[in-house]
């Protein structure tokens, strides 16, 4: 599809002070990776699956491409922008940077299944899934998700061992009923209201 017109930019603030005790921790150095995610396990999230179509002749693989995502996110009203985070050791998603193009699909609570195929690697994740190519990009919107927002890459930048992709929002709608699919601890659940 020829060359994507991403931009990339980076603001580095300084360290802020020591925050107050919170208790016996550790603050001389960063914390574990255990901990980390033991702690931020505790911040439910929805679950996407970023989308895209094949990219074209350059492509490494037929067919599209997509990957399990928690983290989601609005970034801007005006314009309309998204953003979500992928590993960097990811292997999806330079097929997806290739297509400049993407589709967050979010999941309801019956697409657990789903949600794990999409997260493996090394298998044909389009398999016995039903899906039309979005209205603007031609990402693939995946039937069953609560909504589908259809976006240009507007920019990729680094941080730490993850890539954050800011997104054009082109099209978007909603299936306008259902619950949405939860990632909180380590396990897929649904939503109550409180």
């Amino acid at each position: 599809m020829g060359e994507n017109n991403m931009t990339t930019s980076t603001v580095r603030f300084p360290q802020p002070p020591p925050a107050a005790d919170h208790g016996p921790a550790d603050l001389t150095g960063p914390p574990s990776q255990h901990e980390f995610r033991n702690v931020l396990g505790h911040f439910a999230s929805g679950v996407t699956v970023i989308t895209a179509p094949a990219a074209g002749e350059d492509d490494t693989a037929p067919g599209p491409a997509g990957f399990t995502c928690q983290s989601f996110a609005a970034l801007s009203l005006d314009p309309p922008m998204v953003a979500f985070l992928v590993a960097r050791t990811s292997t999806t998603w330079p097929r997806i940077a290739r297509s400049g193009v993407f589709c967050a699909n979010v999941l309801s609570t019956g697409q657990a299944a789903l949600c794990r195929a999409f997260a493996r690697s090394g298998t044909d994740k389009f398999a016995g899934v039903d899906w039309r190519p979005s209205r603007v990009t031609g990402s693939p919107s995946l039937s069953g998700a609560l909504a589908w927002i259809d976006c240009t890459i507007d920019a990729v930048h680094t941080g730490g061992d993850h890539f954050i992709v800011t997104g054009r929002v082109r099209h978007l709608s909603a299936a306008g009923q259902g619950s949405p699919l939860l990632f909180y601890r380590g396990s897929l659940g649904g939503f109550s209201a409180a």
